[in-house]
């Protein structure tokens, strides 16, 4: 049989706490929190509401956002108790009828969320959602760790997403920002 595995929030960088009303903690288990934009027109959320809409997992400890999640393993404690908390919310902030509806609901995203976690653990998943012809699509990318090569250069050896390299032959540039919007701000 085969581990547990689930998905647990990544933060990487700060930029989950500006982009989300309420942001993730890292480590939490998670779900896509799909559920939560069903009725949703996304032209008439808030621009952090849209933010979630189109890219966020849902913390199940804290029901805040995360962009990221990693394929983690879980025991059945961890998912039971997982299933647990985020049927509580169902209930006390979305109104589920009673508590077997909530806890139905949960098992349900959990199963969910576990079906995401074929990928080996340590295998990070985004999401992005969006709405097309009235219905709601979900689309998973999985971002894996690129293992060092041997004899790669030293910038490229454990490449990021974004490094900054200090260069001496880039022109000097400055931007009026203030200028830009047309604005004096006297």
């Amino acid at each position: 049989m085969s581990p547990l595995k689930l998905p647990r929030t990544l933060r990487l960088d700060p930029s989950d706490t500006f982009v989300f009303a309420r942001a993730a903690e890292p480590g939490e288990w998670a779900v896509t929190g799909s559920f939560l934009f069903l009725d949703a027109e996304p032209d008439a959320l808030s621009p952090k509401e849209r933010a979630a809409f189109r890219s966020g997992f849902l913390g199940v400890a804290s029901f805040g956002f995360s962009t990221l999640v990693v394929v983690s393993e879980a025991t059945e404690a961890e998912r039971a108790e997982a299933v647990a908390v985020l049927a509580r919310h169902i209930l006390d902030e979305l109104g589920a009828p009673d508590p077997e509806a909530a806890r139905a609901a949960a098992e349900e995203e959990i199963a969910v969320a576990a079906s995401l976690c074929g990928p080996p653990v340590g295998t990070v998943i985004a999401l992005t959602r969006s709405l097309e012809a009235g219905a709601l699509k979900e689309r998973f990318r999985t971002l894996q760790r690129r293992e060092a090569v041997p004899g790669a250069d030293r910038l490229h050896a454990q490449a990021r997403a974004f490094t900054f390299v200090e260069t001496d032959d880039e022109p000097e540039e400055s931007v009026d920002l203030v200028g830009l919007m047309g604005t004096d701000p006297r």
